[in-house]
């Protein structure tokens, strides 16, 4: 390819191969190309589109970005509007804060897509400095590679919507070919879709090749099914192919990913996990799911980490996962023996967490699988296998509509992330929240029940079951009007308990005399929630008048 003997020329490769990356790189001509860092950090551009791998703060490259912020800072670029270097940077997901957050705090990003957790990033976007556009986390892959992010690029080459990609890998295969970390996220389009490739490989790491389910991302209209109907089935390959032209270095890392703790349990969402459980044995009792249940998605953070908790302790045998990420409780679910088989797009552990699985890697290799985000988060295979989705929104409505990414229905916090994907296509779409959050003045001043959701991601057409630590509400069959008691009911904190049911019965009782009582609403008090917590930091407003 014509750019790799001019970057040959631009850079002096001085790096030299350790024998534990002349162990990692089977593929003798990279060994030509090893480079340090820092040396590769000016080619960077202002206005640069560049993939990174990684996913959930796992997989992603550590020395390189590390590099060029450093250069970026050490000869005061961002001082001046005529030398400040911006990039467009595309991720799976999101990556570790100190590369991301030092970037965002610098003001190095001018885009971000297609998801995002970090306060200086969220700062960012919310600023306006950001240029954001939250995705599921199915269709960003094959959006990039349709070139939808780079409509208005005019450098480089037009096929190659990106500029860069830099992705690490615990080793590289005799075809030059990448085997990715403990995350797969959208690095198979990313290393498609970009001109040049940087590879960092991390000898920290062991080497995970055999964890991975790689497959081609293929242009209409000649995209093949995904012929999976077992968690377990194979359809890819075991590394991620790429054209070993476009990679114009070689880089060793030894940084090891930046995952910090998962959030703890409590007691909520213990409670909620407990009545989680006790309907998922119901629904086995009446029939409706085997006694091994279906396979579970199971979102990020404490609710989750308590219901996989709870499951390694519950009635349930040869159970199966499909899902986006696995948490710490997983190993405590594996090591139950009730957990047969889990596949994900990755493996987010706390630094204890990850020191047992590499610990104990030959006892898990069998009993779990990587894949792409596209592939982990595929319509038609959520829906083909079943998969009992679980996820947690910032707010749900009481027609259930559910709220993941605004707060106050303007602020970004996390973005969508993939629970959409699961949420419309599983057999099972539950959301579960605490009933009320803590504000600065009001130990339950944030009601995560509201009369009107400010925000919708996932719409009352999605969800089937709402679960607080207050109780459980079955929707499915329910009309709008007999929704909302039920949710109110067992969903809601006491708190705002009656204040909702007030709304609701006055809604209903204006629509019905109008003729407009299927999902009834007063629309001058709809976000009269959200509007007195602005004024007074609390949710609890003393009537509807």
């Amino acid at each position: 390819m014509r750019t790799t003997p001019f970057l040959r020329n631009a850079v002096p490769f001085r790096g030299q191969a350790s024998s534990k990356l002349r162990e990692r790189v089977r593929r003798p001509q990279y060994l030509n190309r090893i480079a340090l860092p820092e040396d590769l950090a000016p080619l960077f551009k202002n206005d640069d589109y560049i993939g990174w791998s990684g996913f959930t703060g796992v997989g992603y490259p550590k020395t390189v970005p590390t590099a060029i912020a450093d250069h970026v800072e050490a000869n005061n670029l961002q001082a001046d509007p005529s030398t400040k270097k911006k990039f467009n940077l595309f991720v799976g997901a999101s990556v570790g804060p100190e590369v991301e957050e030092r970037w965002a705090k610098m003001d190095m990003i001018a885009r971000r897509y297609p998801h995002q957790v970090g306060k200086e990033i969220a700062k960012g976007i919310n600023s306006g400095r950001i240029e954001f556009a939250d995705k599921h986390l199915s269709m960003f892959p094959q959006d990039l590679t349709y070139g939808y992010y780079s409509l208005k690029k005019n450098h480089g080459d037009p096929r190659k919507p990106l500029d860069w990609a830099i992705v690490e890998a615990t080793a590289i295969t005799e075809d030059g070919f990448i085997v990715p970390g403990a995350s797969v996220g959208a690095t198979p389009e990313i290393v498609q879709s970009a001109e040049k490739i940087i590879i960092e490989v991390n000898t920290l790491l062991p080497n995970l090749e055999g964890l991975h389910d790689i497959n081609h991302s293929w242009m209409p209209p000649h995209r093949p099914p995904y012929l999976v109907t077992h968690p377990q089935d194979r359809i890819g390959r075991t590394a991620i192919p790429i054209d070993p032209e476009r990679v114009i270095a070689i880089v060793e890392s030894d940084k090891p990913d930046n995952t910090g703790e998962n959030a703890p349990e409590d007691e909520t969402s213990k409670a909620i996990a407990q009545h989680l459980i006790a309907f998922l044995s119901d629904e086995v009792s009446a029939g409706r799911l085997p006694k091994a249940l279906l396979p579970l998605q199971s979102g990020i953070g404490n609710v989750a980490n308590s219901i996989i908790g709870g499951l390694a302790d519950g009635p349930f045998e040869g159970v199966h996962v499909w899902t986006e990420v696995l948490q710490d409780t997983f190993i405590r679910f594996l090591d139950s023996g009730k957990l047969s088989f889990a596949t994900a797009t990755s493996i987010r552990f706390s630094k204890e967490g990850f020191d047992h699985f590499y610990k104990h890697w030959d006892e898990y290799k069998d009993r779990l699988l990587l894949r792409s985000q596209q592939v982990a988060n595929a319509p038609e295979i959520i829906r083909r296998l079943g998969v009992i989705a679980m996820n947690t929104p910032l707010e749900v409505d009481i027609y259930a509509h559910a709220n993941s990414t605004n707060a106050l229905g303007s602020r970004m916090l996390n973005g969508l992330g993939g629970s959409a994907d699961f949420l419309r296509n599983a057999k099972l779409s539950i959301m579960h929240t605490p009933s009320a959050r803590p504000t600065k003045t009001d130990p339950t001043g944030i009601s995560c029940i509201v009369p009107f959701a400010s925000h919708v991601d996932q719409t009352e057409h999605d969800l089937d079951v709402i679960v607080t630590e207050q109780g459980l509400a079955d929707l499915r069959g329910l009309s709008p009007r007999e929704r909302a008691p039920l949710i109110i009911q067992k969903c809601a904190h006491p708190d705002y308990r009656d204040i909702l049911m007030d709304y609701y019965e006055r809604a209903l009782h204006e629509c019905l005399k109008k003729g407009m009582g299927h999902e009834p609403h007063m629309l001058r008090n709809a976000l009269k929630f959200h509007i007195n917590y602005m004024d007074h930091g609390t949710m609890k407003i003393k009537s509807w008048d």
